[in-house]
């Protein structure tokens, strides 16, 4: 639950709005965008999506106005269409059973959720039973557990679950973790975990993606400043969510918005200085959007904190790349 709002009543003062940077779209996002895009010219209306191709409805509106179509499940896709996989990670049975219906197919999810993959797949291969990190039935985590063999892996979310684990005596084991966590939270829960079991095995850096990480340290940088923050991403996009809690641990009010429309004039008031920011999955339009429409209800003087330069570029698939 999110902290009272302050009931100071409405001044006309301006209002002092901090931007967190970096904030909106990472590498992986942009790239798994880029996918649908040029399978679009590729291939030629409709392409196939499996599953969002990343968790904003505003991105997903704009491709399926270019001709993409969003399902769920492979089934859904006629026979001869081309069907991208998104961003987060598919198990290893869906490829493999579009490839076995003939089905052309591009692989979307994320670098770095793939790193995460190969990792799980090491581990099996070395002998361990794998403790995974992550929330359940999160796209991401569905992809990373169909990647091992079925009972090769256990989901943890908190460290209660770590307290219940009970593996038989001289079981190697090994954790992993979501790329889209709580960064404080995760190191309780590997805290936990190594405290628990000291020979568990772990990667050499950590899972949780640089663009998760730099945003809830943005959040962090601008919250002791703010009375109010604003999270731009959809109520699905784990890292959106994560910014939300980041704020409200640092003592802050916060509201997850998807648009602009969401905004509550009323949250305004006795405001003085507001914070911004975007999930990965927020493109920088619905920013712009959101400034534009805060200006609507008060005078705004905007100034942006700079806590991380990204420029990380992820290669294209094989089958799209120029």
């Amino acid at each position: 639950m999110n902290a009272p709002f302050p009931t100071v009543e409405s001044t006309a003062a301006p209002l002092r709005l901090i931007i967190a940077a970096p904030r909106g779209f990472c590498a992986g996002v942009d790239r798994a965008i880029e996918i649908v895009e040029r399978a679009l010219v590729r291939f030629g209306a409709p392409v196939y999506v499996r599953h969002e191709i990343v968790h904003n409805q505003f991105v997903v509106d704009g491709l399926r106005a270019k001709g993409a179509i969003f399902v769920e499940e492979l089934d859904e896709v006629p026979d001869g269409a081309p069907v991208i996989f998104s961003a987060h990670g598919v198990p290893k049975a869906v490829p493999a059973a579009a490839t076995e219906r003939g089905l052309a197919w591009v692989d979307a999810t994320c670098p770095l959720v793939s790193k995460v993959h190969r990792q799980a797949e090491r581990q099996i291969e070395a002998g361990r039973h794998i403790v995974f990190v992550g929330h359940r039935g999160h796209p991401e985590v569905i992809g990373t557990v169909g990647q091992v063999p079925e009972g090769t892996i256990t989901l943890v979310e908190t460290e209660a679950d770590v307290a219940a684990l009970d593996f038989p005596a001289g079981t190697g084991l090994a954790f992993l973790t979501q790329t889209t966590l709580s960064v404080d939270d995760t190191a309780g829960i590997i805290a936990a975990l190594k405290a628990r079991f000291p020979d568990i095995a772990g990667p050499k850096a950590e899972d949780i993606c640089y663009a998760t990480s730099n945003r809830q340290a943005a959040v962090k940088a601008i919250a002791p400043e703010c009375e109010l923050v604003l999270v731009i991403g959809a109520p699905n996009s784990s890292n959106s969510l994560r910014l939300v809690e980041v704020a409200q641990r640092s003592g802050v009010c916060s509201e997850l918005i998807q648009r602009a429309s969401d905004i509550d004039p009323r949250w305004l008031d006795g405001i003085s200085t507001l914070g911004l920011t975007a999930g990965a999955s927020a493109p920088e339009q619905l920013v712009r959007e959101v400034v534009a429409r805060i200006a609507e209800f008060r005078q705004i003087t905007e100034e942006t904190v700079v806590t991380a330069e990204e420029n990380m570029v992820f290669k294209l698939p094989r089958q799209l790349a120029d």
